[in-house]
């Protein structure tokens, strides 16, 4: 099992924008010295609280400031931009980390910015549907053309002059196209069949319950077979909150602090989900009543915390409930206290992954049999 950092970000009310942005910069970069796999970063313009505007902007200062870490957007928000400007900018990203880049794409979560882009009552799934389409068109076809959709033409024909270099778009690093992937967080999720008609990464968020991700990759399974095919558990991404302490007492004292960095992501998150109608996707458990979602509640079901021992028994209890998947994303949380933030970083790297992977490879006999 890989190790990633998924950062939304998502940081608590009111802290300095500028010393936030340094904070993020300085988890990946110290998430890439600890041999973390991955680091997906999101995107939000109309929010103090999660404040990345452009993870592409974001991702090409980190880039050089890192050496292994692959590097992707979680999510770039499609239906938002003309698709001539992400297959540009997405490109040169591409280039700009030697590679070491995944194009995470959705349809964008947060309802102030769908009202600002003016796609609040779009069809936000066929929109980014068809800009992967035309990005990916854009990468491999080479002019003249004109690409026509439901949602955006894009003519380019008139001025193609090879003689100058003019008129062909720039082409990624990973030819035809660096990986995508696609996140979700409802049951049975439809972003998720639809990573497995396209052959993208299907990533599981972390703010929902486990019997909630657990159907996703049920879903994936099932897309699957329809073409008869065989779902590979290694390309399923699964992001959880985590905190690691050196005891028990200490993880449990910072996850169950009230307005403490755990108390206030989850205490945020189901604000709004109720503000919107969607806390149905959010309830700990399947019967639980959705206007009784409580996120003192959620938050200390959600979140895997404790000493090293006890968060890799909690992750292989994971993996036994829901089914083994490839990469764990550990969710980025606000440095209210940096100390032991990056303290959990360490011992999530250096102390629970060896013994979770220890415990897998001993498994993996046993497992392959009952496959």
């Amino acid at each position: 099992m890989k190790l990633s950092l998924f950062m939304m970000p998502l940081h608590n009310l009111g802290r300095d924008y500028s010393t936030t942005l340094k904070e993020d910069i300085e988890a990946i970069v110290y998430a890439d010295q600890l041999g973390f796999s991955e680091a997906w970063v999101g995107e939000h313009y109309t929010s103090s609280v999660e404040p990345i505007t452009s993870p592409l902007t974001f991702l090409a200062h980190v880039a050089p400031l890192t050496k292994q870490i692959t590097l992707g957007t979680g999510v770039a928000c499609l239906p938002q931009y003309n698709p001539v400007l992400v297959a540009g900018q997405a490109a040169m990203v591409d280039h700009l980390t030697d590679g070491r880049f995944i194009l995470g794409v959705g349809v964008g979560g947060l309802v102030s910015d769908m009202e600002v882009f003016n796609v609040e009552d779009q069809n936000r799934v066929e929109m980014m549907i068809e800009s992967v389409d035309l990005i990916q068109k854009m990468w491999t076809e080479t002019p003249p053309y004109t690409l026509k959709g439901k949602y955006w033409t894009i003519s380019n024909e008139k001025y193609v002059w090879p003689d100058v270099g003019m008129g062909e778009m720039l082409k990624p690093k990973q030819l035809p196209s660096p990986p995508i992937a696609v996140s979700a967080s409802s049951p049975n999720s439809g972003s998720i069949r639809l990573a497995a008609r396209k052959g993208w990464i299907p990533v599981s968020a972390n703010f929902v319950a486990a019997w909630n991700v657990k159907t996703h990759w049920e879903a994936y399974c099932d897309e699957t077979a329809k073409t008869g095919g065989v779902a590979d558990p290694e390309i399923w991404h699964v992001a959880r909150s985590i905190h690691v302490a050196d005891t028990d007492a200490e993880a449990e004292a910072y996850v169950k602090k009230p307005g403490g960095t755990f108390d206030w992501y989850f205490d945020y998150l189901l604000r709004i989900y109720k503000r919107v109608g969607a806390t149905a996707a959010v309830v700990v458990k399947p019967d639980d009543d959705p206007a009784a979602v409580d996120h003192v509640v959620q938050r200390d079901d959600f979140v895997i915390h404790g000493s090293p021992e006890t968060v890799a028994r909690k992750i292989l209890e994971l993996r036994d409930y829901i089914g083994p998947f490839g990469t764990l994303m550990m969710a980025a949380h606000d440095w209210q206290d940096k100390a032991a933030m990056k303290r959990s970083l360490e011992l999530m790297a250096t102390k629970v992954m060896p013994m979770v992977n220890a415990a897998i490879a001993a498994k993996e006999p046993a497992e392959a049999s009952a496959a």
